[in-house]
């Protein structure tokens, strides 16, 4: 019995993937690696991302862009616009087959992981400070609302560990994806 050679021929529904992609310079390989372990390094050290306060604002027009959906969506839609915005421009990217695009847009939604894990974890203890756009006097925890809804508001910390792991994996799985990309490219070249 002989096993598949690739991923693409055991779900062949992914074959398409595989064509035309742009190729990945060894500069921009470099470069975007380095970056990547830059902003890997400074989580680990620091436990706060370099681009975070990038994602404030977008998770903010969440929460204004989806108020009209009533209190629940709008609270939860802050977290989701923080993630739906670099995903966006992941799925974007790779249909114009562009690798480091997309491992750069996919790298950022799965960084964004982390800092949700730490506001989740925060749902109890409401430790953290809070950002609002409007009015100041009328400020939501997202997640201990959203985990009090839900009825999981005692396992804050237990969801928020399994959020951080799956954004850690995520980062290392894009990283290791763009490299394969990379060096898939050359061989065919070869």
């Amino acid at each position: 019995m002989d096993l598949p050679q690739s991923l693409t021929e055991r779900l062949p529904f992914l074959e398409p993937l595989e064509e035309n992609w742009l190729p990945v310079s060894r500069a921009a390989l470099v470069v975007a690696v380095a970056f990547y372990a830059a902003i890997m390094l400074e989580e680990v050290r620091t436990g706060n991302g370099l681009l975070d306060v990038v994602f404030v604002p977008v998770h903010e027009g969440g929460h204004l862009l989806f108020r009209w959906f009533g209190e629940f969506i709008a609270v939860a839609g802050g977290t989701f616009l923080q993630l739906a915005a670099p995903f966006a421009l992941a799925v974007y990217f790779a249909l114009q087959r562009n690798a480091v695009a997309v491992s750069f847009c996919l790298f950022f939604f799965f960084q964004q992981f982390l800092p949700i894990s730490v506001y989740m974890a925060d749902a109890r203890t409401q430790q953290l400070p809070l950002l609002t756009v409007g009015d100041s006097e009328y400020v939501i925890h997202d997640w201990n609302y959203l985990f009090g809804k839900l009825g999981l508001l005692d396992h804050d910390v237990q969801i928020a560990g399994t959020v951080k792991i799956f954004g850690w994996l995520g980062m290392i799985g894009v990283t290791l994806w763009l490299l394969y990309r990379a060096l898939h490219r050359s061989q065919n070249i070869a």
